[in-house]
């Protein structure tokens, strides 16, 4: 079969006589009719989840390699909603604009002037819960670190947003499958708190080897000073005899490692806040969970709130509606945290922001890689039901990865530890299978 490509406004589209992943919206184009993209392939779903799962596992490993390099949460969040806002619009101004507008399913501008408040409102819900989760994990990291944080706070989603969004679909995803990939996430985040304990315990006896070493060193120096003094020969330093060789890079994951990265990161957690944590981790599993739902309910109005002759959002514009509630929430309470912050963190200015461009760049392509994740989400949740689309809360697949090849979490820990890791990651793997197997196909 012969695709053949155009490029509209940077969009790249494809069309021929036989349509794949389109729903029929026309474009006129010197004669040729090209239909615009509204996913409702199964097969095109389960690509666009995959595709989320990469980019909503890999933002994360990016606002936390900022913060391990100490540059302020504040700056770095408000960089990342601007860009992720930015992405909504470019979905809404293409994907939801582009094409023929009818009455059942109008572009992107007609529809904000309809009389849709009700599902508006959900999609606004649905981007408060996830600036909400979001800013908690934001600083969840720092204490429990990327993957413990992501395990938890995916598992929990998982868990509860999956099971709502199967009742509120009309249950057109497959229960003989779905149900048994939400019980492998279950099992992952029991192994995931195992492990986290694991490695608490491996990174608290490297650090009291560390101090002993140090004290027999102190006391080899010391009773070793009068005999050096005796044999020093000053000679020597031409020839190097007497230079020490030192590394000052220390081994990832050893107890030099660990305390070099506490001095250098920009919130100083020490081994003492595990437990807040965690806390906060929950919180932000707990929002996750929330957020689909309610965007489900947005562009589907499973409830019947619209009324009689109203038709509901397209997922563009439901995006876009969620994205601006995301952005007024985690901008607005980051300007905030700029004068008052949280959790001990140094003060800042609007001013010293602006001028902050150390690692800007990084923050913006983290919430250019979250929204476009996002979207893609929900464009295949529409297309093949949003508790399938869930599977994109694997998310720990991806964030693990980058943790443990960027920022040295489980190096040089116990073979208990690593067991675990295994064993978790492996639990991931057979439940994003599940859920993804599960899809179903929406009628309308």
């Amino acid at each position: 079969m012969d695709i053949l490509p155009l490029s509209v406004g940077g969009v790249i589209l494809f069309w021929n006589k036989q349509i794949y992943l389109v729903q029929r919206r026309k474009l006129q184009i010197g004669g040729s009719v090209v239909r615009m993209y509204l996913v409702q392939d199964k097969g095109g779903a389960i690509a666009l989840m995959l595709a989320a799962l990469c980019f909503l596992g890999t933002w994360p490993a990016i606002l936390n390699y900022l913060e391990q390099r100490g540059r302020k949460l504040q700056h770095t969040y408000l960089d990342y909603s601007l860009s992720n806002f930015l992405v909504a619009v470019i979905f809404a101004l293409t994907f939801g604009e582009f094409g023929h507008s009818d009455d059942s399913r109008p572009n992107f501008l007609t529809q904000l002037g309809q009389d849709n408040g009700t599902s508006v409102a959900f999609a606004l819900a649905g981007g408060l819960f996830l600036g909400i989760g979001n800013l908690a994990c934001q600083y969840a990291w720092p204490f429990v670190g990327l993957a413990a944080t992501e395990v938890i706070s995916a598992s929990i989603t998982v868990v509860i947003g999956s099971t709502m969004n199967y009742f509120l679909d009309g249950r057109i995803n497959r229960a003989e499958i779905l149900f048994p990939g939400v019980a492998c996430f279950l099992i992952a985040i029991c192994l995931g708190a195992w492990l986290h304990k694991s490695n608490d315990r491996d990174i608290k006896l490297k650090l009291q080897s560390h101090e002993k070493e140090k004290a027999l060193q102190l006391t080899a120096t010391d009773s070793s000073e009068k005999t050096a003094t005796k044999n020093y020969d000053p000679s020597g330093l031409e020839n190097g005899e007497n230079n020490q060789k030192t590394d000052d890079k220390p081994a990832t994951g050893s107890a030099q490692f660990l305390k070099q990265l506490e001095e250098r990161r920009s919130v100083k957690v020490g081994t003492s806040s595990y437990l807040f944590g965690l806390v906060i981790a929950i919180v932000a599993g707990l929002c996750f969970a929330l957020f689909s739902p309610a965007f489900n309910l947005a562009t589907n109005d499973q409830w019947h709130t619209l009324r009689d002759g109203v038709p509901h959002l397209v997922v563009y514009t439901a995006f876009f509606y969620f994205s601006i509630a995301a952005f007024v929430w985690g901008f607005g309470v980051n300007l905030l945290f700029l004068y008052r912050p949280a959790i001990g963190l140094p003060k800042s200015t609007l001013s010293a922001y602006v001028k902050d461009n150390n690692g800007r760049p990084w923050a913006l392509l983290a919430g250019i890689l979250c929204g476009c994740g996002n979207g893609f989400q929900f464009m295949g949740g529409q297309a093949a039901g949003y508790a399938a689309a869930d599977a994109v809360q694997a998310l720990p697949l991806v964030s693990t990865f980058w943790g443990i090849l960027v920022f040295g979490e489980y190096h040089r820990s116990s073979r208990k530890t690593y067991t675990l890791l295994v064993l978790m990651l492996l639990m991931f793997i057979v439940a994003v299978a599940l859920l993804i197997s599960s899809s179903g196909k929406r009628n309308s």
